[in-house]
């Protein structure tokens, strides 16, 4: 699950990472009393308007400005909520802002120059161990860093089994150059993020930029935070920052109705019980000449209500050409699922597109019976290969 920058400092502030202060405004005049309230407790006079929405080149698009007034954070704040923020992270269709964050200017004079750093901590999955990675150049994209410059990026891995260690804190501080205050400064700042990632059972921190400021504070200016949905019953102060304006309303929908389901860019909509007969179901209807429209698991109970619900959901993308229903009889029979569709489609009344259901496993042929005997448009299979032959089929026409 994915959460709003001005959430992920709330987090990272509980486990005593310094953070940028701001203020979370929906109104410019919610975003004026922010900035009042910013200028009293911390002095203040410049203010930085973030968009919040999750996807980041928000600076890029136009959705991160510095006010240098009250006026000004009220006119940016005009400017920016009800935008819709395209960011290379966004595809062309960008974003909604539906809020913002005014933050205090962290950039202040001082004896020296600040200077921007990249933090991140992600799961390195090719060897089963959370990975620290750093780098000086904070402020930019990391991945033209690792194209450009890989030499510049640090990486430490954490030993699950005995966690951070002090020596891989003070080695990340080391080899991004800080000294005196500032190095005891950056290594709290690594053992606190560490901390907090593990805490609140993330699957990624990325503070880009960490800043050093100019009198050698340590502290996080962005924050984008990934929690890990399989945990999130154990956190459910965290579950509730969900943000569903974020979200593909279809994917929203399908949640639910308790059914996995990924939006993609294809042309046919499929329906499986499984995620890795869902893959199996992808990978066969590009061989057969088209193009995944989604992921749709309906689970090992398929049943009527869900067989029904994930018609609904995919029929909703105008996208769709045909449809590709992949049922494994193993834990449901396939009479049983059979009937469901059947049940389902006069639920719904006329369906336009070309539906084909491969049944196979218990009470296979009795399944496919079932769907050629109910004088509906449905064509049934029982072999994978003559599934995919009639997706082919259906796309020509």
């Amino acid at each position: 699950m994915n959460i709003h920058e001005y959430q992920a400092k709330d987090i990272l502030k509980q486990y005593g990472v310094a953070i940028q202060r701001g203020i979370v405004a929906h109104s410019p005049q919610e975003a004026l009393k922010a900035a009042r309230q910013l200028h009293e407790e911390t002095g203040t006079n410049f203010y930085v308007v973030k968009a919040q929405i999750h996807a980041g080149g928000r600076g890029k698009g136009g959705g991160i400005k510095l006010a240098k007034s009250f006026q000004d954070v009220e006119e940016l704040s005009k400017q920016i909520i009800g935008m819709q923020l395209v960011t290379p992270q966004t595809g062309a269709e960008g974003k909604k802002v539906h809020k913002v964050l005014i933050a205090e200017d962290a950039y202040y004079p001082g004896a020296s120059k600040p200077k921007e750093y990249y933090i991140s901590i992600l799961l390195d999955r090719a060897r089963s161990c959370n990975v620290i990675m750093a780098s000086t150049e904070g402020g930019m994209d990391i991945e033209e860093v690792a194209e450009h410059t890989p030499e510049k990026i640090i990486k430490e891995w954490i030993n699950p089994s005995v966690g951070l260690q002090q020596f891989q804190a003070r080695k990340i501080a080391f080899a991004l150059g800080v000294t005196g205050n500032a190095f005891k400064e950056m290594v709290k700042f690594i053992f606190s993020l560490y901390q907090a990632y593990i805490a609140v059972d993330a699957t990624l921190f990325e503070i880009n930029p960490v800043l050093k400021t100019s009198d050698d504070k340590i502290i996080a200016v962005d924050a984008k935070v990934n929690l890990d949905d399989n945990a999130l019953y154990r956190h459910t102060a965290l579950a509730e920052m969900r943000d569903i304006h974020e979200e593909d309303p279809l994917e929203v929908e399908a949640t639910e109705s308790g059914l996995n389901y990924v939006k993609l860019d294809g042309n046919v909509g499929c329906m499986v019980n499984g995620a890795g007969l869902a893959m199996a179901t992808m990978d066969i209807i590009k061989l057969s000449g088209g193009e995944p429209a989604n992921f749709l698991d309906v689970g090992g109970g398929a049943n009527a209500q869900t067989v029904e619900a994930g018609f609904r959901i995919i029929l909703k993308d105008p996208n769709v050409k045909a449809i590709l229903i992949n049922i494994f009889g193993g834990i449901v029979r396939c009479d049983r699922v059979a009937n469901g569709v059947v049940e389902a489609y006069k639920k719904i009344g006329t369906i336009n597109i070309p539906i084909i259901v491969r049944l196979q496993g218990t009470n296979a042929e009795e399944g496919a019976k079932i769907i050629d005997e109910s004088g509906l448009k449905v064509t049934s299979a029982i072999v994978l290969k003559d599934a995919a032959a009639r997706v082919q089929e259906a796309l020509v026409k």
